[in-house]
Order: C-alpha cells, then sequence, then structure tokens
C-alpha cells in the first residue's frame, strides 16, 4: 500500500515547513526595519550628555560628603569603656 502522491501534497509537510518559513519572513522584515529606521538613541549623542551628568551628580555628592559623615558620626554608638 503505498501512496503515489508526491511529497507537496500531503499537508503534515506544509505544518513542518511552515515554522521555519515564518521565522525567515520575520527575521528579514527585522532586518529591513533596523536599515530603514536608525534608532534615535544611537543617532543622537546621548551618550556623551550621560558622562556630563554623571561627572555632575557626582561632584554633587562629593560636595556633601563632609554633611553625610558627620550624620554617620553622630549616629553612631559610643563604646562604652
Amino acid at each position: 500500500m503505498t501512496n503515489d502522491k508526491p511529497w507537496w501534497k500531503f499537508g503534515h509537510v506544509w505544518l513542518l515547513i511552515a515554522g521555519p518559513a515564518a521565522v525567515i519572513v520575520a527575521g528579514a522584515a527585522t532586518v529591513v526595519l533596523a536599515v530603514s529606521s536608525p534608532d534615535p538613541l544611537v543617532a543622537e549623542d546621548y551618550y556623551r550628555r550621560g558622562v556630563e551628568i554623571n561627572k555632575t551628580l557626582a561632584a554633587r555628592d562629593k560636595a556633601n560628603l563632609p554633611a553625610v559623615q558627620g550624620r554617620n558620626h553622630a549616629a553612631t554608638p559610643t563604646s562604652a569603656n
């Protein structure tokens, strides 16, 4: 009892082919979208701005350091001798 039908006439074959084919189509669509519209975060100079903001925040934290040390020192218990 042999089937004389060609392979493309069986539905389960197309079911097996559909998964990888959908992945290939989705990957191609992703590549087209990535190439056609650049990411605005990469296009502008956000990294340099971020570095400057971090320097500003670090300077502000350094300026507050004596107050933070004094507050922490006042909160530490003294040992009774």
